[in-house]
């Protein structure tokens, strides 16, 4: 039989259930604007009534009600929403980089400007074509010497700016990883949290929206996934591995790589194992540190380099006003002392390798001739050789052609006397150095016979930088070759002091069968004015005005993407972030209509109190025998 007082604790619930209500609008107003909060709701339900079905049932008709209970106090929130705006959270953290740093490469340029290196280079270039008009001016050559060094302080600008950029990155590296392994430990303590609260049948909706919110943040950071099917154990995982895992975390470090200049690399700090990261600020940074900026660094490098060889290579030949000849404008800082380019590579005291950058041939070319050869030149590429074949009808210019665009390490050119000459440029992969020839095969006769290069065709006459004493596979004579130049020449490249102390040692003529040149001759600085515009082929552009154009529009272009990319992100984010805050946000008005139910409810608990009450003393206190 029911109890009389039964109404009371019917009250009672009703009162504790609508009391919970108010307080959880009064949270969720409180929490308006605490980033990553979802509003809470009290959801309630009809406590289980009297007389269920069993055998010790009551004989009454029905089942008598017992009041509310709350249920559960829930958050709304739209995982599906949410795992979607974590996959774009790393889009959007990895383009913000990309034109962050790309905005500070563009400022380095300084394109068009008349501080430039293009128009302090083309100064350059027009005083050796004074020079080649008035060659026995004192002025001319003081005007050389000037607008040499204004170049010269030009490329290191540029190169130190380039070096610092690559700082700045490796510190912003630094920091995100730390700033990983701090969300990470961070959401494993919340896991171990949570846990033991849904241990307690509680829903932990605040330590939730706490977890949500880092796990926005780090995927901002790197590109992650979350596993959430065992509730006991949260996992996030990024790169094929796991960086949480419930309560315990997978600690990122970093370590130095001698092969990339001692900058840090990202491993997996238990295994030591290097780590990868498609997505995310971090990706970006290592992208822009190790690709972008090292690549522009490594273009400056391979100008500064060609620029370097071209200019000594026609300033040795020619002869200054005081007769001297054979001297290099520019000092030229070799990678080894070795005159043949040996270089022990592994540090085990014996020399094991071949240095060297240029290699020109000894005979001199028809560039419109057939050369009536067939075969095929094998080189170096970026991981593996590439082979280039050659048929008869082929002209020297069409084989040159073929070279340049065969996407290998090595680039071709006729020099001013028409000797085909052979570069390296930068190399891609890290572990191989920039500037070094690492291998020339020719199965047929064209860099054997034709062009002087080899001495002998096919495996056993090749060219391998992986030994020593390789230039012995070369032709002897009148072969010309450059050893590889010390790491980054736009950091040190320098005009020689023996032209700054007697400026009459600009070298402006030929000379004739050994003789110097005659005083009016202008024909060396002639040549040099003429290397801005001949084909001289800078890395894979054939020209240094078609240097300056390509990386100045190449620079453009990226940062061109990054922005319109970002913006389209940003936009993406900003649609996904407006409709889970339409579903998840708190509405000022909503809880209001909310805090009104409630209250109404209350009131109406408290009235049905009072009038239980009053029947209850009606019973207890006035009826009586």
């Amino acid at each position: 039989m029911q109890s009389s007082f039964a109404g009371i604790e019917i009250g009672k619930r009703s009162l504790i259930a609508h009391t919970q209500g108010l307080h959880t609008v009064g949270h969720n107003l409180s929490n308006i604007d605490t980033e990553g909060y979802s509003r809470q709701r009290v959801e309630m339900n009809a406590t289980d009534p009297l007389y269920l079905p069993q055998l010790n049932r009551e004989e009454t008709p029905g089942q008598i009600g017992q009041g509310v209970d709350i249920v559960r106090i829930e958050r709304i929130r739209d995982m599906i929403l949410d795992g979607r705006i974590v996959k774009q959270a790393n889009g959007q953290g990895y383009w913000e980089a990309r034109d962050k740093y790309i905005l500070l490469t563009e400022q380095v340029y300084n394109e068009p400007s008349d501080l430039s290196v293009r128009a302090m280079m083309d100064r350059f270039w027009e005083s050796w074509q004074e020079l080649s008009l008035h060659p026995q001016e004192i002025g001319a050559r003081k005007a050389v010497i000037q607008r040499g060094e204004t170049l010269m302080d030009s490329i290191h600008q540029r190169y130190y700016s380039l070096k610092e950029i690559r700082e700045m990155l490796e510190q912003d590296i630094s920091a995100t990883v730390k700033e990983i392994n701090d969300i990470a430990s961070q959401i494993s303590k919340l896991n171990g949290k949570i846990v033991k609260v849904k241990a307690m049948g509680d829903n932990p909706n605040d330590l939730m929206d706490r977890r949500d919110l880092l796990v926005q943040r780090l995927s901002r950071l790197i590109d992650i996934s979350t596993d959430t099917r065992d509730p006991d154990e949260f996992t996030v995982h990024t790169g094929g591995r796991i960086l949480v895992q419930g309560r315990v975390y997978h600690p990122l470090a970093l370590e130095p790589e001698p092969e990339n200049e001692g900058y840090s690399e990202v491993v997996w700090l238990e295994r030591g194992v290097q780590a990868f990261f498609r997505g995310g600020k971090l990706a970006a940074l290592v992208e822009l540190r190790d690709v972008d900026v090292r690549a522009e660094i490594q273009k400056l490098d391979m100008m500064t380099i060609n620029f370097i060889d071209l200019v000594n290579s026609i300033h040795r030949e020619a002869y200054g006003l005081n007769g001297k000849t054979g001297q290099d404008f520019f000092i030229e800082y070799p990678f080894v002392d070795n005159i043949t380019g040996n270089y022990d590579r592994n540090g085990d005291g014996v020399f094991d390798s071949t240095y060297v950058f240029r290699i020109t041939g000894i005979n001199s070319l028809n560039p419109k001739q057939q050369i009536g050869l067939r075969g095929t030149l094998t080189v170096a590429g970026e991981q593996n050789t590439i082979e280039i074949e050659y048929y008869p009808t082929d002209t020297v210019e069409d084989l040159v052609k073929k070279i340049n665009t065969s996407g290998s390490e090595v680039v071709a050119y006729l020099d001013r006397n028409n000797r085909l000459a052979l570069k390296a440029t930068p190399a891609t992969e890290r572990g191989n150095p920039d500037f070094v020839i690492r291998y020339i095969e020719d199965s047929g006769q064209f860099l054997v016979g034709y062009a002087g290069i080899l001495q002998q065709s096919g495996p056993e006459g090749a060219y391998n930088w992986d030994q020593a004493d390789a230039v012995l596979a070369l032709r002897g004579g009148e072969l010309d070759y450059s050893v590889a130049p010390l790491s980054h020449p736009s950091g040190w490249i320098e005009i020689n002091p023996a032209m700054k102390s007697d400026v009459r040692s600009i070298a402006a003529g030929f000379g004739e069968n050994g003789r110097p040149a005659l005083p009016g001759d202008g024909s060396a600085a002639l040549a040099i004015a003429s290397l801005r515009n001949r084909q001289v082929m800078v890395g894979d552009l054939m020209s240094f005005d078609e240097y300056f154009s390509a990386v100045v529009a190449e620079i453009g272009l990226k940062g061109e993407e990054a922005q319109t990319v970002l913006e389209t992100q940003n936009l993406i984010m900003k649609e996904l972030e407006d409709m889970r805050q339409s579903i998840s946000g708190v509405n000022i008005d909503e809880e209001l209509a909310q805090m009104i139910k409630f209250q109404h409810g209350y009131s109406a608990a408290a009235r049905f109190i009072s009038e239980v009450t009053r029947m209850l003393d009606t019973i207890i206190n006035r009826m009586g025998a």
